[in-house]
């Protein structure tokens, strides 16, 4: 099957229109229309409801979706790895989620540079579902997150234990009124949800909540409030006396785990990074 059809399916359901699709392309709209056509009659059936104004995925168009997502993605690592320039021996594609790329995956990734300079790596920040797809898939090689799934098919192992610190930018200040004050509600997961009910079982209803510790940190920063961060992303605000440690507030202790293919346990890349999140502690 040509490539270039599943794109073109990938950029319609993406937009929801022939034309947009078309200008992102850089192809007219008729040759849009005219690869929809020869996909669906490729499949023997219907990808999309047809509307004017409106265009919408049938379910046949809904489940090919994540399909042609990871076909186009190993295609296009197939074409990169066949590509690369002698001088590059090896390659790594690492997946993680939002929060952990600052505290775990950036300091991972300079060390990874700094040991194998003529190595080949890939960073990439997505949901914990779609990393697990990836990774499954072949797309990835190592993926860092909270929360992995118990899968029997991949090998999954604690790296590293993230203290979370309540920090406020009232200096001074109590647990029990700063969580009454501006307070940010990071999404740490379920196991801190848990933890956080129970310690703070008469706490207000924050009155903003976010799935991403990095916007959190740039709001306390900006506007000011209370926040449950991660040890490592505020030491430097700490030290400048930017924000302030809430000194009676619990520390929440967070696990993260490196997700890996049985297969790519003994590949000289894994070992390298195993040896890199060594060094970093």
């Amino acid at each position: 099957m040509d490539i270039s059809l599943l794109r073109t399916f990938l950029e319609v359901a993406k937009v929801r229109h022939f034309g947009k699709a078309a200008e992102t392309l850089c192809v007219t709209q008729s040759a849009v229309s005219a690869r929809i056509k020869q996909l669906e009659s490729t499949l023997g059936i219907d990808l999309f409801i047809r509307k004017r104004g409106d265009i919408q995925l049938t379910i046949a168009g809904n489940r090919l979706q994540r399909h042609a997502e990871t076909i186009v993605k190993g295609w296009a690592r197939a074409r990169q790895e066949i590509a690369m320039e002698s001088s590059v021996s090896d390659a790594i594609s690492i997946g993680c989620e939002n929060d952990l790329w600052p505290i775990q995956v950036k300091p991972l990734t300079q060390q990874l540079r700094n040991r194998a300079p003529e190595m080949m790596i890939q960073v990439e920040i997505l949901s914990r579902e779609i990393l697990i797809q990836r990774l499954t898939a072949g797309l990835l090689d190592l993926v860092f997150m909270f929360e992995p799934p118990q899968m029997s098919d991949l090998i999954i192992s604690k790296v590293a234990d993230i203290s979370l610190i309540m920090v406020s930018s009232c200096h001074d200040s109590l647990a029990a009124d700063a969580i009454e004050s501006n307070y940010i509600m990071v999404d740490w997961g379920n196991s801190f949800s848990i933890q956080y009910a129970e310690l703070f079982p008469d706490a207000s209803v924050p009155m903003m909540r976010t799935g991403s510790s990095l916007m959190a940190y740039d709001l306390l920063l900006d506007q000011g409030g209370t926040a449950y961060l991660a040890e490592q992303m505020v030491t430097e605000a700490l030290d400048q006396g930017r924000i302030y440690r809430v000194k009676d507030a619990p520390v929440f202790q967070r696990p993260v785990y490196q997700v890996m293919r049985p297969e790519s346990e003994l590949s000289r890349p894994i070992k390298l990074a195993n040896a890199c999140l060594i060094e970093t502690g």
